[in-house]
């Protein structure tokens, strides 16, 4: 008989910040599949003799293709285990937590999508920036920023995201932030709109880089912020 599979998110980065949920699926886990987001504390959780594979990708290095983590949990479940695939922030939120579970359902195993808190908000939350408020910002968009530049060209349509909302955050987008910055000038953005850079979100190491759309570029090369 097949397991079953739980998708689960495991918050931005501060441990105490998966669910009551995320954190009952890996207390029952036979078997736990985590990526390089996820808080190594969570590990602790996993039952005696329950196998952790880890399966983490940086932007040059994968040490596990996409294509091969989603045969991974068929494969497993398909062993009859219990399996909690563990991501970091939110599953459905740039996590191809779709491609995973169409695979699985396609195997016709059984798999539970547990949400977990996004880094969009968390972050700039624990940076004391809202990403919306009443007087500012009253709506807010989530964009990915860690593509080439000519994918992302493919995948935005920059005329219509510069100033589709008050609030614009761009997930994993330091490395390219001169060719962010340039594109949403060029597309009516004024230059002076503020900008704020988080990187090691909700850890104790967490800093933030505050410039505008016209300085950010050069305080990152002056910062070294990587």
């Amino acid at each position: 008989m097949a397991g079953k599979v739980y998708l689960v998110g495991a918050g931005p980065g501060d441990a105490k910040l998966i669910t009551i949920k995320g954190m009952e699926c890996i207390k029952k886990a036979d078997v736990l599949v985590y990526d390089r987001l996820a808080s190594p504390r969570l590990l602790k959780w996993m039952p005696p003799g329950g196998e952790k594979i880890y399966v983490g990708k940086l932007p040059d290095r994968h040490t596990m293709k996409q294509e091969e983590i989603n045969q991974l949990l068929v494969d497993l479940a398909l062993q009859g285990k219990t399996v909690v695939r563990l991501k970091g922030g939110d599953p459905t939120i740039f996590g191809r937590v779709g491609e995973e579970a169409e695979l699985l359902r396609k195997n016709g195993i059984s798999y539970e999508i547990v949400p977990g808190i996004t880094s969009a908000i968390s972050v700039p939350a624990y940076a004391g920036i809202p990403v919306t408020h009443r007087d500012y910002a009253s709506s807010l968009s989530i964009i990915t920023g860690h593509e080439s530049p000519d994918k992302l060209d493919r995948s935005i349509h920059w005329d219509k995201v510069t100033n589709a909302t008050g609030t614009l955050v761009f997930l994993m987008g330091v490395a390219k932030i001169g060719y962010i910055s340039g594109n949403l000038i060029k597309h009516g953005r004024p230059p002076e709109t503020p900008v704020a850079l988080v990187r090691w979100g909700t850890r104790a190491e967490q800093e933030t880089l505050i410039g505008t759309l016209a300085d950010i570029e050069e305080k990152v090369k002056a910062a070294n912020f990587g």
